[in-house]
């Protein structure tokens, strides 16, 4: 598996350098000065790309290239927007860059209250608990109807909680929740905004009418779209899991569970539209078997995020080491590295799996350092890294057949 490392270009406090020591062999990366929905430009392309090659590393991912919101929920700017996307595509394709990820999550990307969760060994993690998330979508957001999405149990213990949450914690929570997740990842809200609560009651109010039947519909219509030029020009499309794999803040998610996998891979029958493997954002949904996922869908894997979490009490989840959590990471890596081998022995040209590790623990020096987003700090990741690295090397000597 090829290792590789998400950096988030010239502005990153990682340099390409240090990750070149660690023993990184691709980047992972994006055009994130080009405003989601506009075309990645050939000039724009090459230029990204020869800076990470004149490191000695290779631009092996997109991670991402956005699907915009009006192609979600079918805008009146859908068309437009995606004649963007397959100029991009064809322009990507054409510089040699052939791995795009992407998600189809309305609105919100991936959902954690708490970012620096200590752990007893005195790291910290990325943590979700369920019922302070309730808390921000009844008491903060106040979203209409939003009583119907959890049980009696938990509504009792919100209104409990309300008689003693303070101003400071309900600020970090929309801090948390809409404002340092998602900043980084899509720039749907930023730091500065005024009330970045109302700017995300209108975000949500685009998903009205849109159910999880219609949200396909528009998954299905993207796909047909943009799968004939990925193809035509070797690009190969992979799909991020939702994070976590469940419904949230009455928006349809559609990349869930074995089923959903079955459904969209199905809906454009070709090599070009693929997975993106997310071993952690499976391993959050209780009702997931990580590495019969694994097995199953193999071979329609693009690019594999090795992580783990674990899943507790009342819906909440923790990231876990990499060597233990419900993704069974053993056991999914020495599956994709079986994989790999068969594709090797067709002749097929992407036989080699791009993998990251993810959401390292925040650790040791990088406490307390500014310049990181949540989950991708430096030592963590190396750590995970060098665990991974051990793994594959282990499989690889030692199991003469994967």
């Amino acid at each position: 598996m090829e290792k590789t490392w998400r950096w988030f270009g010239p502005n990153d406090v990682i340099t390409l350098p240090m990750l070149r020591q660690i023993g990184v062999e691709g980047i992972v990366s994006a055009l994130h000065s080009v405003p989601n929905g506009e075309v990645w430009t050939p000039e724009a392309i090459a230029a990204y790309k020869a800076n990470i090659e004149q490191h000695g590393l290779r631009w092996s991912v997109v991670e991402s290239l956005p699907v915009c919101e009006a192609i979600k929920y079918g805008g009146p700017d859908r068309e437009r927007l995606l004649a963007n996307y397959r100029t991009s595509l064809r322009n990507l394709g054409e510089a040699g860059v052939r791995t795009v990820c992407y998600n189809f999550m309305p609105v919100i990307d991936w959902i954690r209250t708490d970012l620096e969760h200590l752990n007893p060994d005195g790291t910290k993690t990325l943590y979700f608990d369920k019922l302070r998330f309730a808390y921000f979508d009844l008491k903060i957001l106040a979203r209409k109807g939003a009583e119907a999405d959890y049980t009696e149990e938990e509504l009792r213990k919100v209104a409990e909680m309300d008689k003693t949450m303070t101003q400071a914690e309900k600020d970090a929570l929309v801090y948390t929740i809409i404002i340092k997740t998602q900043g980084f990842v899509n720039g749907n809200i930023r730091g500065d905004e005024f009330n970045p609560v109302e700017i995300f009651r209108n975000l949500l109010a685009q998903y009205d009418g849109i159910d999880r039947n219609a949200l396909r519909e528009n998954m299905k219509y993207f796909l047909e779209q943009v799968c004939p030029v990925a193809e035509e020009y070797g690009v190969n499309l992979c799909v991020h899991p939702d994070d976590p794999p469940c419904q949230v803040l009455g928006l349809p998610r559609i990349v869930t569970c074995k089923e959903d996998f079955e459904w969209f891979l199905d809906a454009v029958p070709t090599h070009s539209n693929g997975l993106t493997f997310c071993a952690g954002s499976l391993s959050s949904g209780a009702h997931n078997d990580v590495a019969a996922m694994a097995e199953q869908f193999a071979p329609r894997t693009h690019f594999v995020h090795l992580r783990s979490t674990n899943t507790l009490e009342g819906g909440n989840f923790i990231e876990a080491s990499h060597l233990a959590g419900r993704a069974n990471l053993i056991e999914t890596t020495r599956i994709f590295l079986r994989e790999e081998q068969r594709r090797k022995e067709a002749g097929m040209v992407d036989w080699q799996l791009p993998m990251r590790v993810d959401h390292g623990p925040l650790m040791l020096s990088d406490d307390g350092k500014e310049g990181y987003n949540p989950g991708y700090s430096l030592l963590g990741r190396a750590k995970a890294l060098a665990e991974m690295s051990g793994v594959i090397a282990t499989i690889e000597k030692y199991y003469d057949k994967l």
